[in-house]
């Protein structure tokens, strides 16, 4: 039977090119987007052009109250795409960069990056369980900031690292119903994501390039095929884990 995997944050970026792995590795995909539609539907319209099925839908991951809402429009979803009451894949993607150093951060800041990157993947999951089929996936995106400090990312890399606990903790609970829990943590990527500063500032590209042991900072084909493969059967074993995809960032 066909795997479907839920993607958030995938109209762009990392989940983007997440989405299109899976459907490259043979799934099918439902795509979340929070404000361009425009672009969520061009994803969708590459993956069925590879023969595979994907649907897309409006998500705010901030906006916990409309959670409940959201599985209803999926359980809809996934009966008149697929005569199916479940998926099998959840990949906590969506996110968004928000720096200042500590001295300068603000409450909204704060606030706004433990509802999207902390919140936003607690009761999302916690939603959408009675949806996610016996024997399924979670994969949570996290950060390579975890583990290596950059001044300006402290708030940002603080919230990840909270889910990298509360990964570990849906491995241990969901562990009876055959669902394995892992974090991804990338690099730095060039993406338009943080207002595209890695991509398109010369002098921040080369910073983190020279801290990388392979000598450059990453692209989204550097993450979205691993994101994939880990959700392959042949992975089944893996469980509980940190897996930094960064090209040895800070070594």
């Amino acid at each position: 039977m066909t795997k479907i995997a839920l993607v958030t944050g995938a109209s762009r970026g990392l989940g983007r090119n997440t989405a299109l792995s899976i459907a490259r590795h043979g799934g099918d995909v439902v795509l979340t987007y929070h404000s361009r539609v425009d672009e969520a539907e061009a994803v969708v319209a590459e993956i069925r052009a590879m023969g595979r099925k994907a649907v897309s839908l409006q998500l705010d991951t901030g906006g916990v109250g409309a959670f409940p809402a959201f599985g209803e429009r999926l359980q809809a979803v996934l009966r008149e795409t697929w005569g199916r009451e479940t998926f099998d894949h959840l990949v906590n993607n969506a996110g968004h960069g928000d720096y200042a150093l500590i001295g300068q951060t603000t409450e909204a800041q704060l606030d706004r990056l433990v509802d999207v990157h902390f919140k936003g993947v607690y009761f999302l999951t916690q939603s959408l369980l009675p949806l996610l089929a016996d024997g399924g996936r979670i994969v949570n995106l996290s950060s390579g900031l975890t583990r290596v400090c950059f001044p300006g990312y402290a708030a940002y890399a603080a919230v990840k690292g909270a889910v990298e606990v509360l990964t570990r903790y849906m491995a241990k609970e969901l562990g009876s119903r055959g669902i394995a829990a892992n974090t991804v943590a990338p690099g730095a990527i060039e993406t338009d994501f943080g207002g595209g500063a890695v991509r398109d500032n010369a002098d921040i590209n080369k910073l983190f390039a020279d801290m990388t042991a392979l000598g450059r900072v990453g692209v989204p084909d550097d993450i979205g095929p691993m994101v994939a493969s880990l959700l392959a059967d042949n992975n089944r074993w893996v469980n509980a884990q940190r897996i930094e995809v960064s090209g040895g960032q800070g070594i």
